[in-house]
């Protein structure tokens, strides 16, 4: 399974925020990065369906089928947690997993095996019968991927999981995610760079409306050595490339 962006541009009135964007996401975890107001976060709504280009085309590739972000079958393909979100403090976690099942399309004879799944993958089945308030910051955050997991989507677009989380949440929360990112596609949008460095198999940086870099971690960080850090000092080799992409073409951040 593998998305296509293909010459994608999208905004808001006469504001443009994505420019004839191109990128592929395959297989693994792919993180995306870049300034504020980049356009992260609309370039996700698009991905996951819930809105459209102006213009260009992004499409769902299933071995010999494809499928474009504006037909019926799409969604359905996504599982999608973006960076707010709330589920009913006084519901169980099963019950909340369960009518996120149904809500997305399974069949309500498989919903509740789906869930289980779902919590499994998730490693909250010991808190399947425990109230959503209950939860700790990062047990909600595994629960919102287990409810964007429990339709079977074909990839996982998650907005900023970490944020909030201390240091242990997170890597329980990484763990998860490189789980799942070994089955299907994960698409990871954040702030923190060590998230993509311990996750991601590719990054892509989102500036100035299009992607600025697409490749690997690795690659990234050997881009110190042709002098795209702008000068900076401290931090490691990756911070430093992705900081002076992200300067050179929209200008620091002070």
């Amino acid at each position: 399974m593998r998305i296509e962006c293909a010459g994608v541009t999208a905004g808001y009135g006469r504001a443009i925020v994505l420019d004839e964007l191109r990128w592929e996401i395959g297989p693994g975890v792919s993180g995306l990065l870049g300034p504020n107001g980049a356009g992260k976060t609309t370039l996700l709504h698009l991905l996951a369906g819930i809105t459209q280009p102006r213009r260009g085309t992004i499409t769902a590739y299933d071995g010999s089928t494809a499928v474009t972000s504006k037909q019926k079958g799409y969604p359905r393909r996504i599982g999608f947690v973006p960076q707010h979100f709330s589920f009913a403090a006084e519901m169980r976690v099963l019950d909340t997993v369960t009518y996120a099942a149904w809500v997305n399309g399974t069949p309500r004879k498989r919903c509740l095996a789906a869930a289980r799944v779902a919590l499994e993958q998730v490693d909250l089945v010991e808190k399947a019968d425990a109230r959503v308030r209950t939860l700790s910051g990062g047990q909600r955050q595994r629960l919102g991927v287990a409810a964007a997991l429990a339709h079977e989507p074909e990839i996982l677009i998650l907005d900023e999981p970490t944020v909030g989380l201390d240091p242990s949440q997170r890597l329980r929360l990484r763990q998860v995610i490189a789980a799942v990112g070994a089955h299907r596609p994960v698409v990871i949008s954040t702030h923190l760079v060590e998230d993509v460095t311990h996750l991601c198999q590719r990054v892509g940086i989102l500036a100035a409306g299009r992607m600025a870099f697409d490749g690997n971690v690795d690659e990234l960080a050997a881009l110190v050595a042709h002098g795209d850090t702008g000068g900076y000092g401290p931090g490691s080799a990756f911070e430093q490339a992705y900081a002076g992409i992200v300067e050179r073409l929209v200008g620091r951040d002070d």
